[in-house]
């Protein structure tokens, strides 16, 4: 049975949600992902293989909310692309895969990966 939307934008995030999830499950690179709601930015590292957080950082973490003034804006976004950077080293990750979670590549999800692609992640 079809899953119904509350909206025309829903339906077509989910569009683009399900057709950016089906080429990231076949490679073998751990996954950033990233969500975004109206207050907060969040980003998590996942396992290819066993699909496992393997860690994650967000604009609600004492890391990084302790720097920002406002949550809901680009500059939180690069900071929480910098900090899901260093947990990545500090996991030995170097290379992973951007899932983007049907959101558009603009604003704070495109902050967060230019963030993110500065503080040493390859993608």
């Amino acid at each position: 049975m079809k899953r119904k939307y509350g909206s025309e934008k829903e339906k077509r995030r989910n569009a683009r949600r399900s057709r950016v999830a089906w080429r990231l499950s076949r490679s073998p690179h751990a996954r950033l992902v990233v969500f975004r709601s109206a207050k907060h930015t969040y980003a998590q590292l996942v396992d290819a293989t066993t699909g496992r957080t393997i860690g994650s950082v967000s604009t609600r973490s004492r890391k990084v909310m302790g720097e920002v003034t406002s949550t809901g804006n680009t500059e939180a976004a690069c900071l929480v692309g910098k900090a899901i950077a260093e947990l990545a080293k500090e996991k030995k990750i170097d290379r992973v895969v951007f899932h983007r979670n049907g959101f558009l590549y603009h604003g704070r999800v495109k902050a967060l990966a230019e963030a993110a692609r500065e503080a040493g992640l390859r993608f």
